[in-house]
């Protein structure tokens, strides 16, 4: 099951020294009719159209992506029950969510085999484990503020069962997203330890002022937690504006000899409250395939794109980095 050690950089040299995420899920499975007026968000498509979930996961590998990314990021067991589910119905709605990007994945594999001449890569699925903000659905995983009882000891019981279920589900890796604090990157990192999961990880931040996490903490202090865990193979940014990534890669380029993933958002803010997405009053949308040119320039080796990207998105992004092989 999983990956053997050093896979993920198997992946980036395969991939020609970048490999490619994919993009926005709920925004494609809106596009294909999907309706998220809901706490559960994209994994209420879970109970609802599996069915969905795995044509957009074939959609971002017919645009080259090298790495999906499971429909689990607002998957958890207290918000399935919430809705009615039984504990083991919900742990079998997080299994399903590994199992239909595996399928994506193998069946997509196994049709492009017939072409040899093919550019595609034999793609990683990645097990997406929200942040405890993304469970609240209050905004919080771009405030980093979780409320004065949050302790690292709650972080890690939140994070324990679901991790356990879907590591057992079979990923290639786990992808744990828009962390917005230190304590729960923290609490992340040492359960990785306690349950000496084995396959690798990537633990990506959110920013909202492009210099610092959603909590104001430093970079250079939730990196030195990272440094520390063999568990952790990646570090990187995601669902952040695309403005501010190059100067925060060339930032952890400074602070962290791990590999560096980075996926933003389209660059619309995120009102948390108002549930609805906002025009940037400072971002001016430029071609996504000239800011990964320029992302994979100053040292990041996994790029794709979060909420409000497409398929199209991913597909420039995979077509300008692969010419460059």
């Amino acid at each position: 099951m999983g990956l053997k050690k050093g896979a993920v950089e198997d992946l980036i040299e395969r991939a020609g020294g970048c490999a490619v995420i994919d993009g926005g899920l709920a925004t494609q499975l809106e596009a294909l009719g999907a309706h998220f007026d809901d706490p559960l968000w994209s994994a209420r498509c879970l109970i609802s159209n599996p069915e969905l979930i795995e044509e957009v996961h074939v959609q971002y590998l017919e645009s080259g992506a090298d790495i999906v990314v499971t429909s689990s990021y607002q998957a958890t067991i207290l918000g399935f029950v919430s809705k009615g589910l039984s504990v083991n119905e919900s742990e079998s709605l997080l299994q399903k969510s590994v199992h239909l990007a595996l399928e994506a994945r193998d069946k997509f594999w196994k049709l492009v085999q017939r072409y040899p001449s093919h550019n595609y890569n034999h793609a990683l699925v990645a097990a997406s484990v929200g942040s405890y903000g993304a469970y609240l659905a209050d905004g919080s995983e771009y405030s980093g503020y979780y409320g004065k009882d949050i302790t690292l000891e709650k972080l890690k019981d939140f994070h324990r069962r679901r991790l356990q279920v879907l590591v057992d589900a079979g990923p290639d890796l786990l992808a744990f997203e828009t962390i917005p604090n230190k304590i729960e990157a923290k609490a992340i990192a040492e359960l990785l330890d306690e349950e000496n999961v084995p396959i690798p990880s990537w633990i990506c931040f959110s920013s909202v002022n492009g210099e610092n996490a959603c909590s104001g903490e430093s970079f250079e202090e939730c990196l030195d937690i990272l440094n520390k865990s063999d568990k952790v193979s990646i570090v990187g940014i995601n669902c952040s504006s695309p403005q501010c990534i190059e100067n925060l890669v060339l930032k952890f380029r400074k602070l962290t000899k791990k590999a560096i993933a980075v996926y933003p958002n389209s660059g619309e803010v995120w009102d948390g409250k108002a549930k609805l997405w906002l025009p940037s009053e400072c971002f001016g949308g430029e071609n996504f395939e000239v800011l990964a040119t320029r992302w994979h320039e100053a040292g990041a080796s996994l790029i794709g794109g979060c909420c409000r990207t497409t398929p199209s998105t991913i597909r420039s992004i995979s077509e300008v980095l692969k010419r460059r092989l």
